[in-house]
């Protein structure tokens, strides 16, 4: 007795593409969540590493400002070691120990770095000599960008605060260029994160 082998209808094999077609559809839209959120919180997290490593860069120029002073590009004037005014060319100018040399390249320990705001863009300037002249180029850094501001506040001895450095009322010519602040604290504002702030105390 033969046994009758039944086959899939046209109609069963169109149901059964239907629903693949779905299930394909709703794994393909699955994936490309997937994918899209894996890339903001790429994106979250390489803007947190630049925060943090922005804060932690001024955190230790500030930390290591040393009392040395640098002359100015005409030579004729000192500028302060660390230096923040209402006018000047950058928010933060200052001199700073610890500039490592494994290559043992002749060069001081000390470097003059800056900040300024270009844009919305934070800038690290420092120079390869503290006393320069107009021939001695800038290392420039682009450091963070969406930066809606960047200020300071300096502790003084008195109790005090103050916006800038050095405070109008240090006497005398050498005090006043080797003046430090006892803490300083930074005040960074983003247009995503809002405002930053942090308070360093300077190394005696």
């Amino acid at each position: 007795m033969k046994r009758l082998v039944r086959a899939f209808t046209l109609i069963e094999i169109l149901v059964a593409l239907a629903i693949f077609g779905v299930m394909s559809s709703l794994a393909y839209a699955a994936l490309g969540s997937t994918l899209s959120s894996a890339d903001l919180l790429n994106a979250r997290m390489n803007r947190l590493q630049s925060v943090q490593r922005t804060m932690r860069l001024l955190s230790s120029d500030l930390m290591q400002t040393s009392p040395r002073p640098v002359r100015t590009e005409f030579g004729d004037t000192l500028s302060p070691a660390l230096l923040t005014t209402l006018s000047g060319d950058f928010a933060l100018e200052l001199t700073r120990a610890g500039w490592g040399n494994p290559a043992g390249l002749p060069r001081s320990t000390l470097q003059r770095a800056a900040y300024r705001l270009e844009g919305d863009e934070l800038v690290r300037y420092h120079w390869n000599v503290l006393d320069r002249t107009f021939a001695n180029e800038p290392v420039v850094t682009v450091l963070l960008d969406n930066v809606e501001s960047l200020q300071f506040r300096y502790y003084q001895d008195n109790g005090e605060w103050s916006d800038i450095w050095p405070p109008s009322e240090q006497p005398g010519a050498e005090v006043f260029a080797r003046a430090r602040p006892r803490a300083v604290e930074i005040i960074l504002t983003l247009a995503d994160e809002g405002e930053l702030s942090r308070l360093i105390e300077v190394a005696p």
